[in-house]
């Protein structure tokens, strides 16, 4: 299925296409998709995980991220793909942590010991409210209850996506609650820019000095190493082709003055379509596809995924911080908001 690119049928005067149903999930919600464009990006958003199901560049006759057509698809090899994962991204040892002296039990949803992006009721798994849209941007709610996957406190989960000229995707995340929890939100597409069945021609820069070693079940020992003179030093740009397997945290630098953004990567694939990523996260999780399955026809365009087919980068808090003292925190209590942006900017060099 070809979506088109730059301004959209039916938003050429800057209005909303109105949302279209993409399926039922197995609990008979209704998942709807909306389709976005601006300048020269055009996007659709899933209400499903609020995933961006598909980002099309001017000039790129082909999918800049992974997905499918198929919802199907979405409960199997593509469960993260393109949604906002939480309440909290990335693994929690033990399935257990702590929060003011009292104990909490997770999901245990990754071999039965780690909780894996929130547990099976992660916010991946979640339909989305649909609070606002226009031809560009488009506002999602999702509303938590207390003790969902074991997570104290009845939470309200905000994303919205915008796209703006001449081609950027901004997606700002906010979240409240009314008892101390921990939430740490973090965007898991798939990119792939060359539309190829491999990322092996892409190169990638990572903008971190330190990165948090981890032990067999992925879990940080706790300790933040240096990147020079390791596997992990992306600070200038090398090719993907042949590299060791990757599935880390890296610890972002400062945030730039004014905005409040740290560079986090570049990645630039073999047809000249490149992509810079900038967030207000401490922390970015690099990791390189090697579990995706999901044969032709299922994904995009009749593609098929299989290991390395997409690159997924996901700005985020540190892994395990409700366990890990040294960590930036991610305890939010009531009154207090939860904030993160990251911003795509994307081109196509000549």
């Amino acid at each position: 299925m070809r979506r088109a690119t730059g301004q959209a049928a039916g938003q050429a005067a800057g209005q909303a296409a109105a949302p279209r149903r993409f399926g039922r999930t197995p609990d008979g919600e209704t998942v709807e998709a909306v389709d976005l464009a601006a300048g020269g990006l055009s996007a659709t958003v899933l209400t499903l995980g609020a995933s961006l199901h598909d980002l099309r560049l001017d000039g790129a006759d082909w999918p800049l991220t992974l997905g499918s057509d198929d919802l199907a698809a979405y409960d199997g090899s593509l469960r993260y793909a393109g949604a906002v994962v939480g309440p909290v991204a990335n693994r929690i040892a033990g399935a257990r942590m702590m929060i003011d002296g009292r104990a909490c039990a997770l999901d245990p949803n990754e071999a039965g010991r780690t909780t894996l992006h929130g547990g099976a009721s992660g916010t991946h798994a979640q339909v989305w409210r649909i609070a606002a849209l226009g031809a560009d941007r488009v506002v999602l709610v999702l509303r938590l209850a207390d003790g969902l996957g074991g997570f104290p406190g009845n939470r309200t989960l905000v994303a919205a996506y915008r796209l703006t000229a001449p081609a950027r995707l901004t997606l700002c995340l906010c979240a409240v609650t009314d008892a101390a929890t921990p939430v740490n939100l973090a965007f898991h597409g798939y990119w792939n820019l060359d539309g190829q069945g491999s990322i092996a021609g892409h190169s990638l820069r990572i903008a971190a000095d330190h990165y948090t070693p981890v032990d067999a079940d992925k879990i940080p020992t706790g300790a933040v190493a240096p990147v020079a003179g390791t596997r992990f030093d992306w600070r200038e740009p090398r090719g993907l082709a042949g590299a060791e397997p990757i599935d880390h945290n890296f610890c972002l630098g400062a945030a730039l003055p004014g905005c409040g953004l740290r560079p986090a990567a570049e990645l630039r694939g073999a047809s000249g379509v490149w992509m810079r990523v900038a967030t207000t996260a401490p922390g970015l999780q690099v990791y390189d596809g090697a579990h995706l399955s999901l044969p032709a026809p299922g994904g995009l365009d009749g593609r098929g995924y299989g290991a390395g087919a997409g690159l997924a980068l996901e700005p985020q808090h540190w892994p395990d911080a409700p366990n890990q003292p040294g960590f930036p925190p991610v305890l939010l209590r009531p009154g207090a908001v939860y904030r993160q942006a990251t911003r795509f900017d994307f081109g196509l060099a000549p």
